[in-house]
């Protein structure tokens, strides 16, 4: 509308067509309103009998759709929020690997009968992987398979499939500095969740090591917190 206002803007017609409408609109405000229809104009009609109060705002359809909506997008970010509160370096690929964990079938693995403590020597023979060491909380489990991968960002991923409670272990690249090059250490063990995967995560040596299980905290608790042989 103001686009078109400006290109007659000043023309003899726009200018015409505004006298006329000035006019229109005078002659119109001298017209008298008959009794029996300004009754229908009445103050007391205009005017709402009572004013609005939060509780009829409330029940109105549109403002309970309209927070209904915020409540779910503060929910939404809250959530985001705390879940990631708690991250720190390599969460983001130890979460990924969760995924992997949950689509992983055991075919997909090479068969391996051996302590899960012993293929630190296989990574680094066949693939040239070194310090992919299974830390001694989890050294003495039972092998199902392992296989070697690279993810999306071409990284060495070595995948270890135990047999106490279905268990995986995954061995990866811990994260470095950008700018330096130097690892992105953290202390002790951490904790990641994903679609019902809980993985415990560790690093040493630029390595990470993550323990998957189905299940919560509490499920790996007991493995981390055991005495070291």
């Amino acid at each position: 509308m103001r686009a078109a206002i400006s290109r007659v803007d000043g023309s003899a017609d726009f200018i015409s067509q505004q006298n006329f409408d000035r006019a229109v609109a005078h002659v119109v405000r001298l017209i008298p309103i008959p009794a029996e229809s300004a009754e229908w104009f009445s103050e007391k009609d205009l005017v709402p009998a009572s004013r609005w109060t939060w509780k009829k705002m409330m029940r109105n359809p549109a403002v309970l759709a309209i927070s209904i909506a915020v409540a779910v997008i503060a929910g939404v970010f809250v959530s985001n929020f705390l879940s990631h509160l708690n991250d720190f370096p390599a969460s983001a690929t130890a979460r990924k690997l969760l995924g992997t964990a949950a689509s992983t079938r055991p075919v997909m693995l090479d068969p391996v009968n051996a302590e899960a403590g012993t293929l630190s020597d296989l990574f680094f023979m066949k693939y040239g992987l070194e310090h992919y060491d299974v830390p001694a909380e989890f050294a003495d489990f039972g092998t199902i398979g392992c296989r070697v991968f690279e993810d999306d960002e071409s990284r060495r991923i070595a995948q270890i499939w135990v047999a106490e409670k279905r268990m995986q272990f995954f061995l990866f690249p811990a994260e470095r500095n950008s700018k330096t090059g130097a690892v992105m250490r953290f202390p002790d063990w951490r904790y990641v969740h994903q679609e019902g995967w809980t993985g415990a995560v560790t690093e040493h040596s630029g390595v990470c090591f993550m323990a998957a299980i189905r299940g919560r905290d509490k499920d790996l608790e007991p493995y981390i917190a055991r005495p070291k042989k």
